[in-house]
């Protein structure tokens, strides 16, 4: 039996968690030629590179928007210095830069919807590391790039030539995200939003893992209780604490580990993933380990290393 295991140790984001699952030694090529599949890659292109993290090789991955030019690192992060607002509007990217946040890079737009300016290490933005995919609820943004609905991301995904499973996973993931949004914004599902979750870089993360964990094909998933960080982002509406409340409300039921690290650990699509795919949260289960798999955020803790680690092993 083979089991997928996620080992949160710096929290969880999109770009960290797909840099974990290239670094157990998935084709990165499949994954662009399924990634295609979807019919926006001229809007992106992807970089995966090895860094180091406090001694340990990572793999980073990174969408670079061409519109903007940026890369999306969505950091989680967040240094707290995420105006959420960037998130808002600021993509919520997910990707957290050093610890592990979500926050979807979104490209240094600053959006007000609900989101955290996370100041993303690589990109103008400021939307350091994590960001909430605030389900921006019609709000205005000022970025050039059109901000697509959670029923339109379900329509590209479905009308797609990817397989049934991956699919259904990135279906279930956004809707994860949508209804925690539409719960805090007070807004219908369907009429969310997703600045963070809508831009590239966020649809690329999701579908991306789904497309990973497919190919890997594991029998069990389960994870650690995830981190989230600590103190506070100050967004449009004021200071906000971390975690910011649609990732509070995605890892509801999921066990969440303390940690004094003042960022944004774990991104709302970081969190998406993690409580959609694992079955349970605990220690590494009883298994034989095959492969070890490392992914980086952007940013650099002096602390403990900024990665997740992903462990595949089997059991009889």
């Amino acid at each position: 039996m083979k089991t997928l295991y996620f080992d949160c140790i710096s929290g969880a984001s999109g770009d960290m968690i797909i840099g974990s699952l290239l670094d157990l030694g998935t084709d990165p090529l499949y994954l662009k030629e399924e990634l295609s599949k979807l019919g926006i890659d001229s809007e992106y292109e992807i970089s995966i590179k090895k860094v180091n993290k406090n001694g340990i090789t990572a793999t980073k991955f990174d969408v670079l928007l061409k519109d903007h030019a940026h890369f999306h690192h969505h950091d989680h992060e967040h240094e707290h210095t995420h105006d959420e607002s960037q998130m808002e509007h600021g993509h919520p990217h997910d990707h957290h830069e050093p610890a592990g946040g979500i926050g979807q890079s979104v490209h240094d737009h600053s959006h007000t919807d609900t989101h955290h300016h996370h100041s993303h290490e690589g990109h103008g933005h400021s939307h350091e590391q994590h960001h909430e995919p605030y389900s921006h609820t019609e709000v205005s943004h000022s970025h050039s790039h059109s901000h697509r609905t959670f029923s339109s991301i379900k329509r590209m995904i479905e009308s797609s030539s990817l397989l049934e499973e991956v699919k259904s996973l990135s279906i279930r993931i956004f809707q994860k995200i949508a209804e925690a949004e539409g719960k805090i914004h007070g807004v219908p599902v369907e009429k969310v939003h997703f600045h963070e979750v809508g831009a590239v870089d966020s649809i690329i993360d999701i579908v991306g893992t789904a497309i990973l964990v497919s190919s890997i094909n594991p029998d069990k998933i389960s994870a650690s209780p995830v981190p989230v960080g600590s103190g506070k982002i100050a967004i449009d509406h004021g200071l906000y604490p971390v975690p910011a409340p649609a990732t509070l409300e995605i890892l509801r039921g999921v066990p969440i580990e303390e940690s004094d690290v003042r960022f944004e650990l774990t991104t709302p699509t970081g969190a998406a993933i993690i409580a959609v795919l694992a079955e349970r949260f605990g220690s590494i289960p009883s298994i034989t380990v095959d492969t070890v798999g490392y992914g980086a955020g952007n940013k650099t803790f002096p602390s403990h290393p900024n990665v997740i680690r992903s462990i595949i092993g089997h059991s009889n």
